[in-house]
């Protein structure tokens, strides 16, 4: 199998959109069926190569579609970023804004995440959003304040 696992997580990452933590989860669960099926795994009966891909196709279809059947949040993820080796003093901080941001109200939020960490005006936010800009600046105002007071008691002010 460890011949093919290159192979599958290349494949996988692709239909992943690039995304190699999924693609391989997709090939751990293709394997996990691949060892189910171990007596039907021959050549004889067919290209195993090929059944692996066709297998880890399903698999990848199936996480689309539950992906798909979740609500989203607003995608934080900052601190599942890599960091870099001489970067390892910010991933603490790092780590406590993620978890203070997702202490806030969704629209809070929303309008954080839209404005600084994807880096887009009010006006742009507002569009993405569907609400007036307005409404956009007043979110950011009061997420900002909410933000620091959650993070007070971790970082407090000078």
């Amino acid at each position: 199998m460890d011949e093919h696992r290159e192979m599958l997580i290349k494949y996988c990452s692709r239909l992943a959109g690039g995304d190699r933590h999924l693609a391989e989860d997709v090939v751990q669960e293709t394997f996990i069926r691949a060892w189910q099926q171990v007596e039907r795994l021959t050549e004889e009966r067919g290209s195993v190569r090929g059944w692996l891909k066709q297998v880890a196709h399903n698999i990848a279809i199936d996480h689309h579609r539950a992906a798909k059947r979740r609500p989203r949040e607003a995608g934080l993820d900052i601190a599942s970023d890599p960091p870099l080796a001489d970067d390892a003093p910010n991933v603490l901080d790092r780590i406590v804004v993620d978890s203070a941001l997702r202490t806030l109200p969704a629209e809070h939020r929303t309008a954080l995440v839209e404005t600084f960490l994807r880096d887009r005006t009010a006006v742009q936010a507002a569009r993405v959003l569907g609400i007036p800009a307005g409404t956009v600046k007043s979110r950011v105002f009061y997420g900002l304040r909410r933000l620091r007071d959650a993070l007070e008691p971790v970082a407090p002010r000078t």
